[in-house]
């Protein structure tokens, strides 16, 4: 491939695992690594928003972020991820739990306090937010090799080598030969959106395409407010309905900057759909309104993912999906031309924790020290 760009290893996809990939390489030294991400910012499915309810840059760091992506871990089960947060200097706090949840049965009827309860193991949340790691994780990279607005449209085997070409938003393709390619993306998202050639093996490719993108069917809504004053009326802001459109509410106020309440809502993807967004977003105001009175009617801010309707998360699989955390999948490919050059560590992929950010720091770390190893042997 004359006049083609060349990288020793290309990591697609510029959420968490793909990062920690690129600073785990940098760190034992292999620096001619390139990074593709098709969103204009890095992140991936850890997305933050400021006080207003705004998108923000993951990689600005600031106090007042709010998560509308994953939100929580639970370092006495995921000591690998508590480690990661320590190196990079992040400070992280327990869920706030203290005080009485709510039940809401019908439209009916008024919603029932009930005494709350506490997770256990704890659940923990970062300062400013779970997009904290990608900024603390951009601010260790060379900013040579991560290149944002890419597309990777296809891998071609050629002998020992990998052509890669990758579409900017004008449509333009840049081609790469590299050695070795780290799949930071969801297995179903690979299998769909990248043409192989020669073509994956029938099977794999099923399964990597059967394999549910955690949260691709979900979507969170998010209201802001200055003060968190259900608090004062010894609520905890955890909720729970069977009247919707949010199933399940928690308070995810930040310390030292706003208060908020984020839900889950519960109305399917295909029915979110034929909703407009602001249709859906009043619908969320009333019904905390109902739940914690009329102060939770004017949140000073709000924001709504759809992730389903998201098509660098979702595919038409996803809309009638229950976006459970599925079996992880095979990661790499043991016979074929693709056999040693390809390696799937995103979230999914990982054994102990598939979907969870967890699961992306051990599918990363598996997968850089599995090429590792293949690359240290003569």
């Amino acid at each position: 491939m004359s006049g083609a760009a060349q990288a020793r290893v290309a990591i697609i996809g510029g959420g968490l695992s793909g990062l920690l990939a690129a600073r785990l390489l940098q760190r034992q030294g292999v620096r001619n690594v390139v990074l593709f991400e098709a969103r204009e910012s890095l992140g991936g499915r850890i997305l933050s928003v400021d006080a207003a309810g705004n998108s923000v840059d993951a990689g600005v760091p600031a106090l007042d972020r709010f998560d509308l992506g994953p939100s929580w871990f639970w370092p006495g089960m995921q000591p690998q991820l508590d480690r990661l947060v320590h190196e990079l200097g992040l400070q992280r706090f327990e869920q706030f739990e203290t005080g009485d949840m709510l039940l809401e049965r019908s439209p009916q009827h008024p919603p029932q306090r009930m005494a709350g309860y506490a997770s256990a193991p704890a659940s923990m949340r970062l300062a400013g937010g779970t997009g904290a790691l990608i900024a603390a994780l951009q601010r260790e990279l060379d900013a040579g090799p991560l290149l944002t607005g890419q597309t990777v449209r296809q891998l071609r085997r050629v002998d020992a080598h990998i052509e890669l070409h990758a579409e900017d938003a004008a449509g333009a393709l840049t081609p790469w030969r590299v050695e070795h390619v780290l799949l930071a993306l969801p297995p179903r998202l690979v299998a769909q959106g990248i043409a192989f050639d020669p073509p994956l093996p029938p099977a794999l490719a099923r399964h990597w395409q059967a394999t549910p993108t955690w949260m691709a069917p979900h979507a969170k809504y998010l209201a802001i407010y200055d003060q968190p004053f259900w608090r004062e009326q010894g609520l905890s802001g955890a909720a729970r309905s069977a009247c919707g459109p949010m199933v399940e509410i928690h308070d995810v106020a930040m310390p030292g900057g706003h208060a908020a309440l984020f839900g889950f809502v519960g109305v399917p993807a295909q029915v979110r759909g034929q909703v407009s967004d602001d249709e859906l977003r009043a619908h969320c105001r009333a019904q905390l309104r109902r739940l914690f009175g009329d102060a939770a009617a004017a949140p000073v801010g709000e924001a709504l993912k759809d992730w389903a309707a998201d098509p660098l998360t979702a595919t038409a699989a996803d809309q009638e999906a229950s976006g459970h955390h599925a079996e992880a999948p095979p990661s790499r490919i043991d016979s074929g031309p693709w056999q040693g050059c390809l390696t799937g560590i995103a979230s999914e992929w990982s054994p102990q924790f598939p979907g969870y950010l967890a699961g992306a720091v051990d599918a990363a770390t598996r997968g850089v020290q599995q090429w590792l190893a293949a690359a240290a042997q003569p």
